[in-house]
Protein backbone atom coordinates (compact mmCIF):
# COMPACT_ATOMS: atom_id res chain seq x y z
CA UNK A 1 0.00 0.00 0.00
CA UNK A 2 1.94 3.19 -0.99
CA UNK A 3 -1.04 6.35 -0.54
CA UNK A 4 -0.08 9.39 -2.82
CA UNK A 5 0.47 13.11 -1.37
CA UNK A 6 1.71 16.18 -2.74
CA UNK A 7 5.85 16.37 -2.48
CA UNK A 8 7.48 19.42 -4.10
CA UNK A 9 4.40 20.42 -6.19
CA UNK A 10 4.60 16.57 -7.76
CA UNK A 11 2.42 13.30 -6.41
CA UNK A 12 4.66 10.69 -5.28
CA UNK A 13 3.86 8.26 -3.28
CA UNK A 14 4.70 8.03 0.52
CA UNK A 15 6.46 5.07 0.50
CA UNK A 16 7.60 2.74 -2.22
CA UNK A 17 6.65 -0.66 -1.57
CA UNK A 18 5.61 -1.63 -4.73
CA UNK A 19 9.03 -1.00 -6.66
CA UNK A 20 7.80 1.78 -8.44
CA UNK A 21 5.20 0.10 -10.47
CA UNK A 22 1.77 -0.42 -9.73
CA UNK A 23 -0.81 -2.22 -11.69
CA UNK A 24 1.76 -2.61 -14.40
CA UNK A 25 2.35 1.61 -14.64
CA UNK A 26 5.03 3.71 -13.47
CA UNK A 27 4.32 5.73 -10.55
CA UNK A 28 7.21 8.20 -10.66
CA UNK A 29 9.07 6.57 -7.83
CA UNK A 30 12.05 4.12 -8.71
CA UNK A 31 12.13 0.91 -10.22
CA UNK A 32 13.42 -1.51 -8.01
CA UNK A 33 13.22 -5.18 -8.58
CA UNK A 34 14.96 -8.49 -7.41
CA UNK A 35 16.57 -10.88 -9.75
CA UNK A 36 17.32 -14.88 -9.44
CA UNK A 37 19.94 -16.36 -11.27
CA UNK A 38 20.50 -20.45 -11.22
CA UNK A 39 24.08 -21.74 -11.67
CA UNK A 40 25.04 -22.35 -14.95
CA UNK A 41 24.84 -25.84 -15.86
CA UNK A 42 27.29 -28.05 -17.49
CA UNK A 43 26.19 -30.92 -19.61
CA UNK A 44 27.89 -34.14 -18.02
CA UNK A 45 27.30 -35.96 -21.82
CA UNK A 46 30.21 -36.60 -24.07
CA UNK A 47 30.44 -33.83 -26.09
CA UNK A 48 32.09 -33.93 -29.80
CA UNK A 49 33.89 -30.70 -30.69
CA UNK A 50 37.24 -29.57 -32.45
CA UNK A 51 40.79 -29.65 -31.22
CA UNK A 52 41.62 -26.64 -32.29
CA UNK A 53 45.65 -27.19 -32.15
CA UNK A 54 45.46 -29.98 -33.84
CA UNK A 55 42.40 -29.69 -36.34
CA UNK A 56 40.88 -33.01 -34.98
CA UNK A 57 37.46 -34.37 -34.04
CA UNK A 58 37.63 -35.04 -30.47
CA UNK A 59 35.03 -34.96 -27.99
CA UNK A 60 34.73 -33.19 -24.81
CA UNK A 61 33.11 -34.39 -21.39
CA UNK A 62 32.50 -31.91 -18.62
CA UNK A 63 32.53 -33.22 -14.54
CA UNK A 64 31.03 -30.73 -11.80
CA UNK A 65 30.32 -26.74 -12.52
CA UNK A 66 33.23 -25.39 -13.50
CA UNK A 67 31.31 -21.53 -13.26
CA UNK A 68 32.43 -20.48 -10.00
CA UNK A 69 31.02 -16.60 -9.86
CA UNK A 70 28.40 -15.64 -12.89
CA UNK A 71 27.60 -12.65 -10.77
CA UNK A 72 29.71 -10.01 -12.40
CA UNK A 73 28.25 -11.30 -15.66
CA UNK A 74 24.36 -11.36 -14.57
CA UNK A 75 24.97 -7.49 -13.79
CA UNK A 76 25.93 -6.64 -17.30
CA UNK A 77 22.87 -8.59 -18.54
CA UNK A 78 20.22 -7.89 -16.06
CA UNK A 79 21.28 -3.96 -16.49
CA UNK A 80 20.88 -4.17 -20.19
CA UNK A 81 18.15 -5.84 -20.34
CA UNK A 82 16.18 -3.50 -18.13
CA UNK A 83 17.81 -0.57 -20.61
CA UNK A 84 15.88 -2.79 -23.45
CA UNK A 85 12.88 -2.88 -21.94
CA UNK A 86 13.06 0.46 -20.42
CA UNK A 87 13.73 1.80 -24.14
CA UNK A 88 10.99 -0.17 -25.70
CA UNK A 89 8.17 1.09 -23.46
CA UNK A 90 9.09 4.74 -23.87
CA UNK A 91 9.00 3.85 -27.83
CA UNK A 92 5.67 2.21 -27.45
CA UNK A 93 4.23 5.01 -25.33
CA UNK A 94 6.02 8.01 -27.84
CA UNK A 95 8.31 9.31 -25.52
CA UNK A 96 10.84 8.26 -27.77
CA UNK A 97 10.63 9.40 -31.63
CA UNK A 98 11.52 6.34 -33.86
CA UNK A 99 14.39 6.29 -36.40
CA UNK A 100 12.83 3.81 -38.95
CA UNK A 101 9.20 5.15 -40.28
CA UNK A 102 6.97 1.71 -40.40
Amino acid sequence: NDPFSIQASHIRTTSNNCGGVLGGISDGMPLQFRVAVKPTPSISLSQPTVNIDTMTNTSLEIRGRHDTCIVPRAVSVVEAMTCIVLADLALRAGMIPRVIKQ
